[in-house]
């Protein structure tokens, strides 16, 4: 089953789209596992729907999938604009919640996203391991977020950044983390795995990247650095590029991996 609408939001002070997606025979008894999927940049909360296999692959599981809907903030509260991370860690699990039958169990809740969703999905997860038991992340993007943000003040304006990322991605990490793009250590996907792994509330991670991906490079360097840090995770690469042919087999393989 597919239901898209809208909901009011008291985080963000307006109405909100979403989509969820349920198995196609819903049970009369026992709680479903809940998966909360995240687009990338240029999407919105029918991006999943539209594009991937999604409502196939859940019509016989038992996951319920809730896709938000959160513009280009980079799962951000952002600095200026709405607080977009508060309603996806805090305002919406209490909405799906008094909505569906879903367990509370922090081993039956997933986090899911590609590229901007992927990094969303990591810190939402990371920062709070107590909550999501699953994180899978999908190419990923801003996985060295520091340098991310140092390579765009000073070639943000240069027009072959503009090229290559478009003529509002500076401005969409000004919005997003401040005009001055001041790093800090909660932003930053290490720092925040590191002090997960000291909590010893790590959640289950499930990671991608298509060989041809231009993020491929960060994914390898990311997992070398899990590894020296003894934190456990799992990573499958493929040939493939950022499009939607491989965000769909993605999530056939974290659906099949994560046991959703």
């Amino acid at each position: 089953m597919r239901l898209s609408g809208t909901v009011f939001s008291h985080v963000l002070e307006m109405d909100t789209d979403i989509s969820i997606i349920t198995p196609s025979r819903l049970r009369e008894e026992g709680n479903y596992k809940i998966a909360y999927v995240l687009h990338g940049l240029c999407g919105n909360n029918r991006t999943w729907l539209d594009y991937s296999f999604l409502p196939i692959y859940a019509n016989t599981g038992n996951t319920i999938y809730v896709l938000p809907e959160v513009q280009r903030s980079f799962y951000m509260d952002m600095k200026q604009g709405p607080r977009y991370y508060t309603y996806i860690t805090e305002e919406l699990p209490k909405l799906c919640r008094n909505l569906f039958r879903i367990s509370a169990i922090r081993e039956d809740t997933a986090i899911l996203g590609g590229s901007m969703g992927g990094f969303g999905a990591l810190r939402c997860a990371l920062t709070k391991p107590e909550q999501y038991g699953i994180c899978g992340a999908f190419s990923s993007g801003c996985l060295f977020l520091r340098e991310g943000m140092e390579e765009t003040k000073t070639k943000g304006m240069h027009s072959k950044y503009r090229e290559n990322f478009g003529e509002q991605l500076m401005r969409d990490f000004q919005l997003a983390f401040g005009e001055d793009l001041t790093w800090r250590p909660d932003l930053e996907i290490l720092e925040l795995a590191r002090f997960a792994k000291e909590k010893g509330e790590l959640p289950r991670l499930f990671l991608t990247c298509g060989t041809r991906d231009p993020f491929y490079q960060d994914h390898l360097r990311l997992i070398g650095e899990f590894k020296k840090l003894e934190i456990p995770y799992s990573f499958e690469e493929w040939e493939a590029e950022h499009d939607f042919f491989y965000f769909n087999e993605a999530m056939r393989r974290a659906i099949s991996a994560l046991g959703l």
